[in-house]
């Protein structure tokens, strides 16, 4: 296994019995010898943003959804972008992508949002996903889950409900050692 999964996609395998997790797909943003923390990124909820943020800011209407990041700290907002501009201390998660870093971050990536900056692409969660040191190891050790490589535009160009299907299918492909058609039917 790799020695950091940041910036890796984590499938929940077939196998995982975890509520939180049926047919997820998370994002690491961070791993380490600390644990690893990271945001399913294919989990709309039923709360859009401008209900969401409504205390806090004041938006046009959006018909954007807050993610459900993870079960770990469900009252947290999180923030996914590519306004590589804001985040002059951060390394990008995978190449164009960070996670909003701190509430000064956040601020500036809703404020885009409200002006409607059409080059910015972003994604909002409450929670996120987190692993004790060792924990995500042992979990990807027992087959729970599989791992490839995160792209951004995988996050924002793939519809969020057909996500974990187009990656499990990736992976399944990256990992195989067979090809799919043989012309020796009996290797089926």
């Amino acid at each position: 296994m790799l020695k950091s999964l940041k910036g890796h996609f984590l499938i929940a395998s077939r196998k995982l019995n975890d509520l939180n997790f049926y047919r997820s797909v998370v994002l690491i943003v961070e791993h380490n010898e600390k644990g690893a923390t990271g945001l399913i990124v294919n989990r709309p909820s039923s709360l859009s943003i401008t209900n969401a943020l409504s205390k806090y800011f004041d938006l046009p209407k959006l018909e954007d959804m807050v993610f459900t990041g993870g079960p770990v700290e469900p009252s947290g907002m999180f923030v996914l972008h590519n306004a590589t501009d804001l985040e002059q201390t951060e390394e990008p998660i995978v190449p164009e992508l960070y996670m909003g870093s701190s509430p000064e971050v956040f601020e500036k990536v809703v404020w885009r949002i409200s002006e409607g900056d059409p080059e910015l692409d972003f994604r909002i969660f409450f929670g996120c996903a987190g692993w004790a040191p060792l924990q995500l190891e042992s979990e990807i050790y027992r087959m729970d889950w599989l791992y490839t490589e995160a792209k951004t535009e995988d996050i924002f160009a793939i519809d969020p409900y057909e996500l974990w299907d187009v990656l499990l299918e990736r992976v399944m492909a990256e990992k195989r050692f067979l090809p799919q058609q043989s012309v020796h039917p009996e290797w089926n």
